[in-house]
């Protein structure tokens, strides 16, 4: 009777973590669905999970200017990767400082950072200040240095660095390693899980940036792709708009798929984030549970 009732709540947990994993599964099957439909399908049969026909012509509108496309593809990634290498080192650097209890103005700097995350200076302080000041404007460093560092994030790995056994870097000291040797040889390869954390939430949120290369970015090699993306819509919906009140002969014949091209913007946007997220998976969890509530 024991192994009855083991093996059945086995399958009901099973059957759960299943359905559970298809919630989280058919959105997306859903959105390359309709990617690949057509216009015309999409209004006769409206959303399905299997194409009733496939059609890659919104994708290749989309690629019409494939060197354009490879180029956004080729910031985003380069600037993303390089603002969460760089925002790990620094937010990791100033977590370390504050953990640290011997540290003389330790409380000052936490209340300090703490003020920061509560008040802003505004969209118009910050553009003068990138643009005027700091001469950020047009630049590929403008997607890097703002928002480099986010108290929230700092607060997390202060709080996990806290965590971690004292007697280590007691016993760094009594061998004679410098405070710079233990954070790098000691502290950072003791926390992996939060480091990898934080690096997959700046990755992602740098990928999908689009207003700062709307505020800032006025040369075409250095555009996003998710503001590439979101103009290629824009310009769509523009000539279906005209399509619909014009009576030319000319503009009757326009064909702008936008709710498919939607839907084909997210597959290309999200893609290589979901190829990402994988090789962070196994920090994510406990990288934030550890870093919120330990200490």
């Amino acid at each position: 009777m024991k192994t009855a009732k083991i093996n059945l709540f086995s399958i009901i947990k099973g059957l759960v973590i299943i359905l559970l994993a298809l919630i989280f599964i058919m959105p997306f099957v859903l959105v390359l669905s309709v990617s690949v439909s057509d216009n015309e399908t999409l209004l006769k049969y409206g959303y399905t999970f299997f194409p009733k026909t496939i059609n890659f012509s919104v994708y290749k509108a989309i690629f019409s200017n494939s060197q354009q496309l490879v180029q956004s593809y080729k910031i985003t990634i380069l600037y993303s990767l390089l603002a969460s290498v760089l925002s790990v080192i620094i937010q990791s650097m100033i977590a370390y400082s504050l953990s640290r209890r011997t540290y003389k103005y330790c409380k000052f700097l936490t209340v300090y950072l703490f003020i920061t995350m509560l008040f802003s200076g505004g969209l118009i302080p910050s553009y003068i200040l990138n643009s005027q000041y700091l001469h950020l404007n047009n630049t590929f460093w403008v997607y890097i240095f703002p928002g480099l560092v986010s108290t929230w994030n700092i607060i997390i790995i202060r709080t996990f660095f806290q965590g971690l056994p004292e007697g280590l870097v007691e016993a760094s000291k009594i061998d004679g390693a410098s405070e710079f040797r233990i954070y790098a040889q000691i502290i950072m390869p003791l926390s992996k899980p939060v480091l990898a954390t934080i690096c997959f939430m700046t990755l992602l949120s740098k990928w999908n940036d689009w207003n700062t290369c709307l505020i800032y970015i006025r040369n075409s090699n250095l555009y996003s792709l998710q503001y590439l993306l979101q103009r290629i819509l824009r310009e769509a919906e523009y000539l279906k708009s005209i399509a619909n009140t014009s009576s030319g002969l000319l503009l009757t014949d326009i064909e702008a798929p936008t709710d498919v091209m939607k839907f084909a913007m997210a597959v290309l946007a999200a893609g290589p984030m979901m190829v990402a997220f994988p090789f962070f998976q196994k920090y994510f969890t406990r990288g934030l549970t550890v870093g919120s509530i330990k200490g």
